[in-house]
């Protein structure tokens, strides 16, 4: 009866231990960390223009006068403020059409779509030297975004002011992945030269911060999939894995009392 007892426990130990060990091996993040820790990584990452982006140039120069043709007009875009009406003064945007181009005040057209920013801010320095002294640049892309789907906690499109955001901050702003999706298959969709890739990434393993999809594009998509627990549902062991694990443990410590009772 006792060794019977005991072999009962023993596979209750066992299948609780090998669950919990799976379960962490599933859900951790950077579980070979070490292995890449001292590995150097380019911190030089710049997202490449796409059309339909939204860009606001500003062109200034000692002599303002110099740099005013080079500008679009600002306009007043009305705004409500209790039950007053007011006028805010907005600079207006350039949008990229579809062959990447722009139309640039006196400049003309000039070919933005798959540069990088600091590309085409030397382009119209090296085009405006004939105009202005020391030309000063600046210029952001004001529509810069980038949106989750699937096991998070808060889908949806997020816009990002830096221009610049990384994989687990953009799962950050959802919320991050719940239980059930699925860690080592994200689902990475990229636009590069007008056609859509697809990647893959594992973030369990801490490799993919040294890979060309640790920082994102504008307009990537992320789609999380999920894992056996919600897709299987109909086994109930899998989805409900935490309340098996958990009946396995009160039994098991329900059977060692009766063991050590009856010693």
């Amino acid at each position: 009866m006792k060794k019977s007892l005991f072999n009962i426990v023993l596979s209750l130990f066992v299948i609780v231990l090998s669950t919990s060990c799976r379960q962490k091996k599933d859900i951790a993040y950077y579980q070979n960390i070490n292995e890449v820790a001292n590995q150097e990584t380019a911190n030089n990452f710049e997202s490449k223009i796409q059309p339909d982006d939204l860009l606001m140039i500003v062109v200034s120069a000692p002599d303002p006068e110099a740099a005013a043709p080079f500008n679009l007009e600002t306009i007043s875009v009305p705004t409500a403020l209790g039950q007053t009406s007011q006028a805010q003064r907005q600079q207006q945007l350039y949008l990229v059409d579809s062959n990447g181009m722009i139309q640039f005040p006196v400049l003309g057209e000039i070919k933005t779509g798959g540069q990088t920013k600091a590309e085409v801010i030397a382009l119209l320095k090296s085009k405006l030297k004939k105009y202005i002294n020391d030309a000063i640049i600046n210029m952001r892309i004001v529509n810069f975004k980038v949106t989750v789907q699937g096991e998070v906690a808060r889908p949806g499109s997020f816009t990002i002011a830096s221009e610049r955001v990384t994989l687990p901050e953009a799962l950050s702003l959802a919320g991050d992945l719940t239980i059930y999706g699925k860690r080592d298959n994200i689902i990475l969709v990229r636009e590069v030269n007008n056609k859509k890739t697809f990647t893959r990434i594992d973030i369990t393993k801490a490799d993919f911060i040294n890979s060309p999809y640790y920082y994102l594009s504008q307009n990537d998509l992320l789609y999380i999939e999920p894992n056996n627990a919600k897709s299987k549902t109909a086994t109930g062991f899998t989805q409900n894995g935490p309340v098996w694990i958990a009946i396995a443990s009160l039994v098991t410590s329900a059977i060692l009392s009766i063991l050590l009772i009856n010693k």
